[in-house]
């Protein structure tokens, strides 16, 4: 068992593999027993079951906080462990609420019913958990070979937060995504969904045999990655500019991510409601992004401080919506199919 003291990426392997456990266990809980059978999931369950998803994530950073404090955790760039987990998990948290509106228009676009959804998001995380992973690896190569990178993140951040406090938001056409045209023209599909399944056989319109198809249902599961890798974009750079560190980056992502699908069910009845979180989440974006400059420049900036300017600019954000957007009700996405 010695090998599970190597270090891998930074960490002793048995910090990986103990977190990809707890990650695992959580998955199958949810898809061999919270969705064993198909069913809608109802607003009050889903927030019964996103408080425990975050309940777990605050005691997991407790428990990084204490191992930090403990000695037993270091960081690879000096920073706390504790106040970036919970800094980069407060962020990824947020940004991942657009996430959940282009969910539910991708949902509506292939008339995918409620019942379903539940399971497509589950197994979306699996690939999530795989692609993140690609890309945080990706970036932290990067930034470890090439400190200079960390720059081009804070200004890609500062002009990202600018354009989406000074650029009108438009929702996107699922019809003319790239990615659904390009399955469509190349993929046998199904005209209609088969309960949870995501492939089927259906008889060929020419010979009559039984070939395999694509069913709606698997679509949509690849179109929700691709919108994930999307956000990604923006997410990953966002909480490298906190910390380097490879394993906090990775939690953080992923702990906010797990609790993300759990919420979707609650947040896709009243995102309408979060309409000027946006404005929040842009100032988050240039002060995260202004920081590595700071850093670089003028010194290093007290990681509490980045923690509380980022909670209070999300909360802000948050009450500010909610406020503003009271009596208001949402209308439900067009279907495609």
């Amino acid at each position: 068992m010695e090998f599970l003291l190597l270090e891998w990426v930074g960490k002793p392997v048995w910090m990986w593999a103990g977190f990809l456990s707890v990650v695992a266990a959580l998955l199958a809980f949810d898809l061999g027993v919270l969705n064993r059978d198909n069913r809608e999931m109802g607003i009050g369950e889903s927030l019964w079951l996103s408080a425990f998803y975050i309940g777990f994530a605050m005691i997991f950073g407790g428990a990084i906080w204490w191992a930090y404090e403990s000695g037993i955790l270091a960081t690879e760039d000096g920073t706390h462990a504790g106040i970036t987990f919970f800094t980069g998990f407060f962020i990824e948290k947020a940004l991942s609420v657009d996430n959940v509106f282009v969910i539910s228009l991708i949902f509506g676009y292939f008339a995918i019913p409620r019942r379903f959804q539940y399971r497509a998001l589950v197994w979306g995380i699996v690939a999530v958990i795989v692609l993140r992973g690609i890309m945080i690896g990706a970036g932290a190569a990067l930034v470890q070979e090439h400190g200079w990178v960390l720059f081009f993140f804070g200004a890609f951040l500062i002009i990202t937060g600018i354009k989406m406090l000074v650029v009108p938001e438009s929702d996107p056409d699922v019809s003319k995504n790239p990615v659904v045209r390009f399955m469509k023209r190349h993929m046998r599909v199904s005209g209609e969904l088969h309960d949870q399944k995501f492939f089927v056989r259906i008889p060929d319109g020419k010979t009559g045999k039984l070939v395999l198809a694509a069913t709606p249902l698997f679509l949509a599961l690849v179109v929700i990655n691709i919108a994930d890798l999307v956000f990604a974009v923006d997410s990953v750079p966002a909480i490298f500019a906190i910390t380097t560190d490879t394993f906090i980056v990775y939690t953080a992502n992923i702990m906010a991510i797990l609790g993300l699908r759990a919420l979707y069910f609650a947040l896709a009845a009243m995102v309408h409601r979060f309409e000027y979180l946006k404005y929040a989440l842009a100032l988050v974006l240039v002060f995260i992004g202004g920081k590595i400059f700071w850093n670089g420049i003028v010194g290093k900036l007290d990681p509490a401080i980045s923690l509380g300017v980022t909670l209070a600019l999300i909360a802000g954000g948050v009450v500010f919506s909610l406020w503003k957007t009271r009596g208001q009700t949402q209308e439900a996405p067009a279907s495609g199919t």
